[in-house]
């Protein structure tokens, strides 16, 4: 690390929460082959979305439903749902793994690369490997609902673990918005 203030690839101690907990990636997967088995085909088929806090804000709020942390059925995908405030923007970064966007309720734009692709709801939106984005939402008056779905872990096993935040997410809310919350 270059100096104390510095953390993981560069990301600043304190900066954003979420980089700085522990998580799970990749379980383990261990035991005796019927075991395990039964154990995976046991797992539940259906999540209950409102099962999990809302957490983030005050511009963009997630809830992380299906990762290797929070349920075994999978550890291959992941999938979270995302909404933005009104005429808000989440933070500028790039991953190596694609991401694929539903737009469920709202609508706004992503920038790729320096290069604007529209969305509303219905559409689906594919960020690309390795891009540097930013997703925003082009409603002032309407907050924006996406389910993000990508296989992150799968992209961290593998050792393709670059992600990097270019700019974080705002902490201060919208004008306008500032006691803004997500409906269940």
């Amino acid at each position: 690390m270059a100096d104390d203030k510095e953390g993981v690839h560069g990301h600043e101690e304190g900066k954003w929460e979420r980089w700085q907990k522990e998580r799970t990636f990749v379980r383990a997967l261990k035991g005796v082959y019927g075991e395990v088995y039964k154990q995976l085909l046991s797992q539940p088929r259906v999540y209950k979305s409102k099962d999990w806090k809302w957490k983030g804000g005050p511009r963009l709020y997630g809830r992380k439903i299906i990762n290797p942390q929070s349920v075994e059925v999978t550890q291959m995908i992941e999938a979270h749902l995302d909404v933005y405030a009104p005429g808000s923007f989440g933070q500028k970064h790039g991953h190596m793994n694609s991401a694929v966007f539903y737009i469920l309720d709202g609508k706004g734009y992503d920038v790729h690369d320096e290069v604007r692709y529209d969305w509303e709801a219905g559409d689906v939106c594919i960020v690309e490997n390795a891009c540097v984005h930013r997703h925003y939402n082009a409603d002032p008056a309407k907050p924006a609902r996406v389910l993000v779905m990508k296989a992150k872990p799968l992209f961290l096993f593998a050792h393709m673990i670059y992600q990097k935040v270019v700019e974080y997410p705002s902490k201060d809310p919208m004008p306008g918005f500032e006691n803004f919350k997500p409906e269940d």
